[in-house]
């Protein structure tokens, strides 16, 4: 199993966090846990929505191949 560590969690998000945690009857970091792995699980909302075109028969949707090239970014 892997660690994270995240830094400046404003103090409201962390009471809603412990809130939440109580209400479910589990400690704060697997509630955490289960928050994260489900919206890293959760499909990404451009795919979702092609899928259910698909599904529909497309609907004359049409998706253009990239031809760009990604970029990176320097945050520094």
């Amino acid at each position: 199993m892997s660690t994270i560590v995240v830094r400046g969690l404003d103090e409201s998000v962390k009471q809603q966090l412990a809130a939440q945690a109580k209400q479910h009857g589990r400690s704060m970091e697997a509630e955490a846990r289960d928050i994260l792995t489900r919206a890293a699980r959760r499909p990404h909302i451009g795919v979702a929505l092609l899928r259910a075109a698909r599904a529909a028969g497309d609907a004359g949707l049409v998706v253009p191949e990239r031809t760009d090239d990604a970029r990176s970014v320097d945050f520094g």
